[in-house]
């Protein structure tokens, strides 16, 4: 196992996105600021764009609120800079219409029904608007790094596929065929086609109702212009994330579910060919006395409590035997954790690692992420004990 180095990997400015995937529950959002945070401090022009709903990331850098704005974050020391925002999937798509279509038309697509339901939840929609976002951020060239954190599901990596699923939607024969008289001269043309589209309708009709059909025959007759624009962008954005200069982060707590997800985002990962950077390993446990082992520490807390004492010194000997105990549980939590994590490592031995250790609190300002940041940027050591037997394949944490 070698070690991951966050901060060669942020300090070299061809480095100009970084990619924050995980399941959730793990850190990833902390973890995201946290290394935008360290990247403004070390000199560079950072935007941090979460695609997370939660308010975390607001209220750790001292905002009221993130938008689909960047947001100058106030109190970063150095010469660079933090700005920070939240995707706001409709505004975007509603950003992407205005800059495809005509004043008119953007007006009626706008209005449309279909759309407005489209554009607030379509399944997908929100992935491949995360795309549109950060494939206009990295148009703009305003920062040095874009630090993206994905959403907080075991589908995080959907927003690789989304894109061309929403194009492969709205560039559908189906639903090009429900506009096709529209774009067809000739009433003879009309009359032929409207047999196979009047059959179409009628079976998508009672499905769907007649006047959601309506409004996705309205809708599409007025996005007919953009799209083109939803797949070529699309296309573009995905080879970005696939350059030079893009880099995936996966980030797990050393448990075994998460690392089980780890696995599955790392294979993913490799299958579509994305540059993997390597593993943040977050909250994990640790002691400031590793010599005393959790069978030395309960063979103690059982000796205080067995032997008698006189009544001045039981609550001090029941308190050191109470101590003892929580030692020993933290000793075998921190044999479980590194157990899971050589268990990884064993089946992904390519895979750089950083552990970022379990602080005693939430992390809700600047400086606690400064404190998680100083963490990243410390290589993890080798461990010195003997690896465990390695596991399956796609089991690594079984």
């Amino acid at each position: 196992m070698t070690g991951l180095d966050i901060d060669t990997l942020i300090d070299d400015p061809e480095t100009r996105i970084v990619v924050c995937c995980g399941s959730g529950g793990v850190g990833k959002t902390t973890t995201a600021a946290a290394i935008g945070l360290r990247a403004a401090e070390r000199g560079r022009r950072v935007v941090v764009l979460t695609i997370d709903p939660a308010r975390r990331l607001a209220q750790s850098m001292g905002l009221s609120e993130l938008d689909n704005t960047p947001r100058v974050v106030k109190g970063t020391r150095g010469e660079g800079e933090l700005q920070a925002m939240m995707l706001d999937m409709k505004r975007t798509f509603d950003e992407v219409v205005l800059a495809h279509a005509e004043p008119e038309r953007a007006r009626a697509i706008m209005e449309n029904p279909f759309y407005q339901s489209l554009s607030a939840g379509f399944a997908g929609t929100q992935e491949y608007m995360a795309m549109e976002k950060l494939g206009q951020l990295r148009a703009e060239d305003r920062w040095d790094l874009i630090v993206v954190d994905t959403p907080p599901s075991r589908s995080a990596l959907d927003f690789l596929d989304a894109p061309s699923r929403l194009g492969s939607f709205l560039d559908g024969r189906v639903i090009r065929l429900l506009t096709a008289p529209a774009k067809v001269g000739g009433r003879s043309a009309m009359k032929f086609l409207n047999v196979g589209v009047g059959l179409i309708s009628g079976t998508l009709g009672k499905i769907f109702g007649a006047q959601l059909l309506t409004d996705i025959q309205t809708f599409v007759s007025a996005t007919d212009s953009m799209f083109g624009g939803f797949r070529e962008r699309a296309d573009r954005t995905y080879q970005l994330l696939k350059a030079e200069g893009t880099a995936f982060l996966v980030v797990a707590a050393p448990e075994r579910d998460a690392l089980r997800e780890a696995a599955y985002f790392v294979d993913r990962l490799a299958a579509d060919e994305m540059p993997l950077a390597g593993l943040v390993l977050n909250r994990v446990h640790s002691t400031g006395a590793p010599q005393l082992t959790a069978e030395r520490a309960l063979a103690a807390a059982e000796a205080l409590e067995e032997n008698g004492t006189p009544h001045a010194t039981v609550a001090a000997e029941t308190l050191a035997a109470g101590l003892l105990r929580l030692h020993a549980e933290r000793m075998q939590v921190m044999t479980r954790e590194r157990r899971t994590r050589n268990r990884f490592a064993s089946v992904y031995p390519d895979v750089p690692i950083v552990e970022v250790a379990a602080l005693p609190g939430d992390v809700h300002d600047l400086d606690g992420l400064r404190a998680v940041g100083e963490l990243l940027g410390t290589p993890t050591e080798e461990p010195a004990e003997a690896p465990v037997e390695p596991t399956e394949p796609h089991e690594p944490t079984g």
